[in-house]
């Protein structure tokens, strides 16, 4: 068969716009592509639910890629081990309450779980707004990374979301905006972003399941983003706490629903 250049641009272009008009309007946007937001975007696709996930780089993941110090292996504690065992992603035990998985593999694995759940996914865009209506976050506005990489003024678009989860890690993103740009109180203690605090592994595991809830109406926080909201330590290099957030985020959205 010979093949058409053109048959090839106009394939990607048809069914990336079919794919793009599909997601502008959704029961569940989540910003940030790592383990809590794709643990999440898993639990809420196979209830049914219709998903989205921007992920500002090319690549989903996060830090699960990378280890620790680029060092590929994860490590999770034994309250996770259920959900890599869920996914299929093969563990070893290290030593008691320890337990370490290939972070190729587990990566690799919850995103394409995630996908064939029904979750859509788009890297390479990110979120420099938020549309607010009566008092609640309804929707955001998005853009394509590199466009915010250049510096370009290229106007965004926006997507209407019922509920939103921002998992952008230590950036906060989503809930920085809300914090510059509306007056809206967060669910904190200052009723702001309180920072994230220096490393402490088992106290941030806590705090992360601890701190993933509703900050605001409209918007949820979950992972790395939940500590760094609410003023807790940071976790380094072990991701079980990141995978049970994702978890618990979704459970909390399905039941409000």
């Amino acid at each position: 068969m010979a093949l058409d250049e053109v048959v090839i641009t106009r394939a990607i272009m048809e069914r990336f716009t079919q794919k793009f008009l599909e997601c502008t309007s959704v029961d569940v946007a989540i910003v940030g592509g790592g383990p809590s937001g794709l643990v999440a975007a898993y639990y809420l696709a196979s209830s049914g639910r219709k998903v989205v996930l921007f992920e500002r780089k090319l690549s989903p993941g996060g830090g699960m890629w990378g280890g620790g110090m680029m060092f590929n292996e994860i490590v999770i504690q034994s309250e996770a081990k259920e959900i890599l065992d869920m996914f299929g992603v093969r563990t070893r035990e290290y030593r008691e309450g320890y337990y370490t998985a290939d972070a190729i593999e587990a990566v690799t694995t919850i995103c394409s779980r995630s996908l064939r759940a029904g979750a859509t996914i788009f890297n390479c865009m990110s979120v420099e707004d938020v549309m607010i209506r009566e008092g609640r976050v309804t929707g955001l506005v998005i853009n394509w990374s590199p466009v915010e990489m250049a510096g370009l003024h290229v106007d965004p678009m926006t997507i209407a979301a019922r509920d939103i989860i921002d998992t952008t890690g230590h950036a906060t993103e989503v809930l920085k905006v809300i914090e510059r740009k509306t007056d809206m109180r967060l669910a904190t203690p200052s009723g702001k972003l309180m920072g994230e605090r220096s490393m402490w592994a088992e106290e941030a595991e806590r705090q992360t399941l601890e701190n993933t809830r509703q900050i605001c109406p409209g918007v949820y926080v979950a992972g790395m983003s939940a500590n760094a909201a609410f003023g807790g330590p940071r976790m380094g290099p072990i991701f079980g706490g990141m995978l049970l957030s994702g978890r618990k985020v979704a459970e909390l959205i399905i039941a409000s629903s």
